[in-house]
């Protein structure tokens, strides 16, 4: 196995990694901890609630977060599926996946709403960052 492909794959692992993190703090994590996945300038294109850098991603979260959407105590579940990266560069790349949002988890689990995660990362040192991620429902 070459360098660059070590180097490849490792990165891939990251970004799925990420991904999920960002799905697992959503749903029960630290909205600090949260908030870090996110450059400071991303981008959170969701239909109908779009959100520019991290205070405004975090105002979102904690928006959720104050009415049961998602969160602790929400018994909400993002579940990632189908997930494709793909390397622009050494500090850049993009990945597509579903996610299923499931609410009710705890008594009668509900689909709630699906959808297309179009993700753009970059990385800022060692450390990769969501930079925007365009939502599409359905």
């Amino acid at each position: 196995m070459t360098d660059a492909l070590v180097a490849q794959t490792a990165a891939e692992l990251k970004i799925r990694n990420l991904i999920a993190r960002i799905a697992l703090l959503a749903d029960q994590g630290d909205l600090d901890e949260y908030v870090d996945q996110f450059t400071e300038d991303a981008v959170w294109a969701f239909p109908g609630g779009p959100r520019h850098g991290r205070n405004d991603i975090r105002s979102g979260a904690e928006e959720r977060r104050a009415t049961a959407v998602t969160g602790p105590g929400s018994n909400t579940r993002h579940v990632l599926t189908t997930i494709a990266v793909r390397l622009d560069g050494e500090d850049v790349a993009t990945a597509d996946s579903y996610f299923l949002f499931y609410q009710n988890t705890t008594t009668a689990p509900t689909l709630f709403n699906m959808g297309h995660y179009n993700d753009t990362f970059t990385r800022q040192g060692e450390v990769w960052r969501l930079a925007r991620r365009d939502i599409t429902l359905g």
